[in-house]
């Protein structure tokens, strides 16, 4: 299967203001390529592409994936 057509999704909610989703790019280096910052309650629906090879999130949010649901940040 080809990874830019695998269609993941992941659900990244704010459980903080100021939560960080970061973009990483695909390919020989890896940098960033998009940042968001998210307030208290807010949402992002995120996708992986031909583009993005990873999600960097910093602070307190919830993610869900294919693969089940994890927190980030303070516990």
């Amino acid at each position: 299967m080809n990874v830019a057509q695998s269609n993941d999704y992941i659900v990244i909610k704010a459980n903080q203001d100021g939560v960080n989703v970061i973009g990483l790019t695909r390919g020989t280096d890896t940098r960033f390529h998009h940042s968001e910052k998210l307030d208290k309650n807010e949402m992002m629906i995120a996708q992986f592409t031909e583009h993005t090879s990873a999600i960097k999130i910093r602070g307190d949010a919830t993610i869900q994936t294919a693969h089940g649901e994890m927190k980030s940040g303070n516990e």
